[in-house]
């Protein structure tokens, strides 16, 4: 009986058909399946090229399954009150076996999985895989993303030590600057005028409750939605190229296996040396300088500090309507599957990349010592000066770049916008690495090495 046993569930997550010949067996072997309920029974063998798809998206699956369980465990000890969240995490890390061990990879998985989801839609873009009738599961890939950070974003608050509070007083507070519902939302979350216990309360239960069941269900749809678009994307051939497919198990298994095993070891070994922080209580009356927000949202306070913060949100909402209105504007599918879409489109990124590490830095550093449009024009209204100005200089640079690579470059369209999505998101990582490393007290820029 106990073989009989385990050679069914053996079935149902390995193996498909002991008569391949027989589509009747077939089907139920893949309705069975638990590993053929997320894939498709066979894969083109190029897409099993690590250097196509880095594996990020089995990765972020891995490291949001790995946030769940540690989640769970972490529940148990955890007291979300404002007299008692700290304490309780102090028992954790000096008491409780391993408690230090299992904070320490949910703390890092969080942080990674926000890195993986990134490198994740800029592999996807440079690939062209929102293109083809793909552009649904585009939008839910950056829907995806928006969820994880707000996941990060209530975590932090949970240990409530001084990184923590501050962090998210800095957080909210840019959330109220949001037009028509901003300063609705930062009130929600706070329940009250600063950060407290309604904070803590609504934070947690946000962090537990709500956002785990918008993840698995956005995930399950996400992964269904692969599946059905035929499995990841890959370049077009004619009806006279045939294209090797191999089977899922165990070809594909076996990858996903030892890239997860290797993650699960790497972040442990990084668990172990690197311990999750924890600063001191958290004292509202004792603000540190600078008070910062946490590091994936660093790149929007660093635009903060050049511009009005309406013009900074409207500049941000521009971006990401952009990203969801892509597959639109780019609809020529036969270069689906190639990076960069061609050798044109790697000189476009390349260029992109370039104009921002030269120009990016050098517009901070002239922002912050010598240009000052309130001061230059004191009659007018700082929303103006501050915030219309240069937020209208902003979106004429970035179609500057376009004209320049479609014109100058001798990109097309497709090409072209591959140079100005590069020099977008190398702008983002740039003042997100000069916010959290060039900003000391008093948020002026330093030299910190």
């Amino acid at each position: 009986m106990s073989e009989i046993n385990e050679k069914s569930w053996k079935n149902r997550l390995l193996y498909t058909t002991s008569n391949p010949a027989d589509d009747r067996s077939r089907m139920r072997a893949v309705a069975n399946n638990l590993i053929l309920h997320l894939h498709p029974t066979k894969v083109p063998a190029p897409a099993l090229r690590f250097s196509y798809t880095w594996g990020l998206g089995g990765l972020s699956a891995m490291l949001a399954t790995l946030l769940v369980a540690t989640g769970i465990l972490l529940m148990f000890r955890y007291d979300a009150s404002v007299e008692r969240a700290y304490s309780s995490i102090l028992y954790l890390e000096t008491q409780v076996p391993l408690g230090s061990l299992v904070r320490a990879i949910h703390h890092w998985s969080a942080n990674l999985l926000v890195v993986t989801l990134f490198l994740h839609l800029l592999r996807v873009f440079y690939t062209g895989g929102f293109k083809l009738g793909r552009a649904t599961n585009w939008i839910i890939g950056i829907v995806l993303l928006l969820v994880v950070l707000a996941f990060n974003f209530t975590g932090y608050l949970l240990p409530w030590d001084q990184l923590a509070y501050w962090a998210i007083t800095v957080g909210t507070s840019l959330l109220s600057y949001i037009p028509l519902m901003g300063e609705t939302v930062s009130k929600f979350l706070l329940a009250g005028p600063e950060v407290g216990q309604g904070a803590l309360r609504n934070f947690y239960a946000i962090h537990v409750a709500v956002l785990p069941v918008l993840l698995v269900a956005l995930m399950s749809y996400h992964f269904w939605k692969v599946r059905k678009d035929g499995g990841i994307s890959q370049p077009q051939t004619d009806a006279r190229t045939r294209v090797e497919r191999v089977t899922t198990i165990p070809h594909l298994v076996r990858l996903e296996l030892a890239a997860a095993l290797a993650l699960i070891a790497g972040l442990l070994v990084w668990a172990m040396l690197v311990p999750a922080p924890l600063e001191a209580l958290a004292d509202p009356t004792h603000p540190p300088n600078p008070a910062k927000a946490a590091w994936y949202f660093m790149g929007l306070q660093e635009l903060l500090l050049h511009m009005h913060p309406l013009a900074t949100m409207l500049l941000v909402g521009l971006v990401l309507a952009g990203l969801v209105l892509l597959p639109r504007w780019e609809t020529f599918g036969e270069d689906i599957g190639i990076y960069f879409r061609s050798r044109p489109g790697r000189g476009a990124a390349i260029a992109g990349l370039v104009m921002s590490l030269l120009l990016v830095p050098m517009l901070v550093i002239a922002d912050e010592l010598w240009l000052d449009l309130p001061a230059l024009l004191p009659t007018w209204p700082v929303f103006i000066s501050n915030g219309l100005i240069p937020l209208l200089l902003t979106l004429a640079g970035l179609a500057a770049i376009y004209l320049t690579l479609r014109w100058v470059g001798g990109a097309n369209h497709g090409e072209a916008l591959v140079g100005l999505f590069t020099f977008l998101m190398t702008s983002l990582i740039l003042l997100t690495i000069i916010g959290v490393y060039f900003r000391g007290p008093g948020m002026t820029l330093i030299w910190p090495f």
